[in-house]
């Protein structure tokens, strides 16, 4: 396997917390999405908040179903060149927009679904079901920057069930078990210019050269706790263990040194970190609360990543290099009327790629997040939540990449592109939720 590859592979998990640091996913509900998921560790609004802490379920009453979706519509644009150098000497570079790349992250709908009981005043359980990473990236497989990358896909699923206690009438615990699938595919293509280099025969353009398909299961689990020191002000405190996820499947293409149609066994770990929220709400007044959160995730536990091939020596295919990251977010709710409320939220988020270490397949930057959203009770115990979020690449982010590639009969040509990211994703969700 090239390193590049393995780039691309982490990249298919790419999920904007996709729209967070590295290839996190936030968007477990749009209840939370409406306010940018600030104070989410502290607040109960349905069955969903046990999503990011389980103590929270003592906060509800009887028994509640809550599902929704999230449309992710990301605009993320590259702007860069491609070079190539045989042994040293310069042969080739694109021109003007010629590995440019609009667009290149299609759009995604996230859904979730969650359950909780409340079995006393001491014991409540629930169940979630959602989508913890996954999102794609694609450009045309004869695109100039196809070798890099030309298809990423994945899609998971967590199911985790969840438990919580009151241990006092301010104290409650709660713990989740996490198993968690996931599914995905990269594959890496000949871009135009190799064939017009003739170091390839015609018509090889778009041909793969690398492909690498697998899926996993693992598990982890999810602690949390809250504390209502007085009436209508909470702190919430939540745990999510690190989950490495072990993705075994098959490789093909001459980039491993097979033949056409021919393929063989490998499997790649890749390590999903572990993060935490301190989150406070407080009820200001009869109607308007205030919230926030901190945010830390441990993503310099991302370090590298190695194949393994049965019968054959471990690969590293490259070294990561992440550092754990900060987010912060503060947000308000205003209950308009009785049946009526209102959201809205600010976030900074931190990037977990430091600018010598940011790759194509992985462009992460500072975001800015702005939400709004609003609940309207349909029914006595039916609420429909709707919420829109913008979020917006902050600084710069350069990326500057190179990869050698041995050529057969005429030595090692290096490629290499330099250039930038830039762009903004737009969310819009909907939750309804039911209380038996």
């Amino acid at each position: 396997m090239k390193i590049r590859v393995v780039a691309a592979v982490v990249a298919t998990v790419l999920a904007a917390q996709a729209q967070g640091a590295g290839f996190q996913l936030a968007e477990y509900s749009a209840t939370g999405l409406g306010r940018a998921f600030a104070g989410e560790a502290a607040i109960a609004d349905n069955a969903s908040a046990q999503g990011r802490n389980p103590a929270l379920l003592m906060q509800l009453d009887g028994q509640q179903l809550s599902l929704g979706a999230i449309y992710v519509d990301p605009n993320i644009d590259s702007q860069g060149d491609v070079s190539v150098s045989l042994n040293g000497t310069p042969v080739y570079a694109t021109g003007p927009g010629e590995a440019d790349a609009d667009d290149f992250a299609p759009a995604a709908l996230v859904p979730n679904f969650y359950y909780s009981n409340r079995l006393s005043d001491q014991w409540a359980i629930g169940v979630a079901l959602n989508s913890s990473y996954g999102l794609a990236t694609e450009v045309p497989a004869g695109h100039a920057t196809a070798i890099f990358g030309s298809t990423t896909e994945v899609t998971t699923i967590e199911f985790a069930p969840s438990v919580a206690y009151k241990a006092s009438d301010a104290l409650s615990f709660g713990v989740a078990l996490r198993a968690l699938y996931g599914d995905g595919k990269v594959e890496a293509t000949v871009p135009a210019w190799a064939e017009g280099l003739g170091v390839l025969p015609p018509g090889s353009t778009g041909a793969v050269l690398k492909s690498v398909e697998g899926d996993g299961v693992a598990f982890g689990y999810r602690l949390g706790a809250t504390w209502e020191p007085a009436a209508g002000h909470r702190i919430g405190l939540a745990y999510h263990s690190e989950i490495e996820v072990e993705l075994e499947g098959d490789a093909t293409g001459a980039g491993f040194g097979l033949a056409p149609g021919a393929s063989k066994p490998g499997s790649l770990k890749l390590p999903l970190p572990a993060y935490a929220e301190f989150a406070t709400f407080h009820q200001l007044t009869e109607r308007f609360a205030m919230h926030g959160s901190i945010n830390w995730t441990d993503w310099s536990a991302f370090e590298a990543l190695v194949v393994e091939f049965p019968g054959e020596p471990n690969n590293l295919l490259k070294e990561e290099n992440f550092k754990d990251n900060w987010r912060f977010a503060l947000g308000g709710t205003y209950e308009a009327s009785d049946i009526w409320t209102l959201r809205a939220g600010m976030a900074y988020d931190k990037t977990a790629v430091g600018d010598a270490d940011r790759t194509l397949t992985i462009p992460d930057s500072d975001r800015l997040w702005f939400s709004i959203g609003s609940a309207w009770q349909l029914q006595k115990d039916l609420t429909l939540d709707l919420a829109l979020t913008y979020i917006e690449a902050t600084g710069d982010a350069p990326v500057n990449e190179t990869m050698v590639m041995p050529i057969s009969g005429m030595g090692n040509a290096e490629i290499s592109y330099s250039g930038g990211i830039e762009g903004n994703v737009v969310l819009v969700g909907a939750q309804l939720s039911y209380v038996f």
